[in-house]
Parts: structure tokens; sequence; C-alpha cells
């Protein structure tokens, strides 16, 4: 196995710099709103005119603004309103996480399904990692949001090359072993072509390393915490890791047994997950 998905990466890396594969893209709105945010004098209605240009994502913004994470009292009907109510930061990321479901597409039904999961599972990340995010001054929840968004988007390319090879698209456990071994690199390949931070640019590889020790608590941590938090109660292998022996979970100053959480934790992340789906 392991010298198949040897021969697997090679062809991948080989394919990735010839741009027979294409790496993807962030949505068009999504790298306009970033570019508008990054100018510290950008203004509501600038942000909002760039938003309604895409429609769907207009209503989707306007949807998390009316929605249970914000408790609002009066509806929101118009766009600027939103942002005012979400704030410039927290749009501008929202914004990049949700035109982001674009991406985790596919026209090809046998990989549709696996491309909804991995968007499904991603937004359950990125909802904890917000709540998580809550309790580290240091740390902002819009950007924990958009790092459990993006820390499996190597997966992406991955699940485009097996479409056309039948030896891994009709053999899941060896797909899985490929995912698992591959998705990490190109996943950092995937941000360093964005142009993303570094602090992100880390997470799909770094939240992998249970035992990983850095001065500080980041957002590979909350991920890290995140994504074990996501598959308790379920088959998937990380489930019965010994949360003592992760690392992440005392720079982050969080309790190692699942038992712990309380209702309130449970509600907030509910909220987020809503948002993200709205």
């Amino acid at each position: 196995m392991s010298q198949v998905i040897g021969q697997i990466r090679s062809d991948i890396i080989r394919a990735i710099e010839d741009d027979s594969i294409v790496l993807p893209t962030l949505p068009e709105v999504a790298l306009e709103v970033r570019e508008a945010a990054s100018d510290p004098d950008v203004s509501i209605p600038v942000l909002a005119t760039i938003i309604e240009h895409d429609s769907s994502l207009a209503a989707r913004i306007l949807r998390v603004s009316n929605s249970s994470l914000l408790r609002a009292q009066e509806p929101v009907v118009d766009v600027k309103t939103a942002i005012s109510r979400i704030g410039l930061s927290y749009t501008s990321t929202l914004v990049t996480a949700l035109a982001m479901q674009q991406i985790f597409l596919s026209t090809k039904e046998n990989l549709n399904a696996r491309m909804r999961a991995l968007w499904v599972h991603s937004t359950d990340v990125a909802a904890i990692c917000n709540t998580l995010a809550k309790s580290q001054r240091h740390l902002k929840p819009e950007l924990a949001t958009l790092a459990g968004i993006i820390h499996q988007i190597g997966a992406l390319p991955l699940l485009n090359y097996a479409v056309g090879r039948g030896f891994l698209r009709d053999h899941p456990t060896m797909l899985d072993q490929v995912l698992v071994q591959l998705a990490p690199e190109i996943g950092t390949r995937i941000l360093e072509s964005w142009g993303f931070a570094p602090e992100l640019v880390n997470v799909p590889v770094d939240h992998l390393k249970f035992d990983r020790e850095v001065d500080r608590a980041d957002y590979a941590d909350l991920v890290t915490v995140a994504n074990l938090h996501s598959y308790v109660g379920t088959q998937h292998p990380f489930a019965s890791v010994n949360w003592a022996d992760v690392t992440a979970f005392a720079r982050l100053g969080l309790p190692v047994d699942p038992a712990e959480e309380d209702a309130g934790y449970r509600e907030q992340i509910e909220r987020m997950q809503e948002a993200l789906r709205a």
C-alpha cells in the first residue's frame, strides 16, 4: 500500500507542477471581498455592493444576520445592515467560508457524495473551532471558523484525481488511505497558492500532530481539538484517541473528557452550524 501511495503522490505532485491538475481557486466574490476588506478604510456600503453582486451569497449573509447565532430582536432586510450586525472583519471571513461551499461540489455523482460529506464535516469542525476560540483571547473566532473550513481542503484535488482512475475510485479503503496520507500536504499547497496567512497555511498538516510542541496555542490546535470533538461517538479511528495524550488540550486549557462538555457549549456550536449551512 505504501508503495502505491508513494507513486500516487509523485503523480499528483508532478501533475500539479505541470498544471495538468488544477488546484481549487477561491470563488471570485471571496477574492473581491477579501481585497476590499484589507483596506482599513473600507466602508460598509462598498463591501455590501460587492456581496450584492452574488444574490445567493447575499441571501445567505442575510440569513446569518437573522439567525439564532446573533440573537437579534429586529429582523435585517438589507446587506448593509447585515454587515453592521455581523461586523466588517467577520463578514469578510464569513463570505470566504460560505463561498467556499461552491468548490465542495462536483458534476460527477460518484464524487459529489464524498464532496458533500467533506463539506458537512468541515462546517462541523468550523463551528466547534469558532466556539472554542471565544475562550482564547489571542485567537479570533472568525479565523478559527475559516481554519475549520479549510483543514481538509487538500482532499478536493485528490478526489478529482480519483474519478478517472478506477483502481482508486472503486476501492474506498485505498482512497481513504490516499486522502489520509496526501491531503494535508496538498492542502498546504492550496492555501499557499491562495495567499493565506502562515497561521492558516500550517493547519492541514499541523492539526494532525497530536504530540506537537509549540509555545502558544494556535489555530491548528483549535482544529485538532474540534476534529476530535466532532468524532465522539462515531466509528472513526480518531474517536478512540486518548485526549490526555493530545498536547493541544493543555495549551488551550480545555478538559480532556468529552463528558465535561456542557449544554451551553453544544448550543453555541449548533447555532454556528446553522449559520454556516444557511
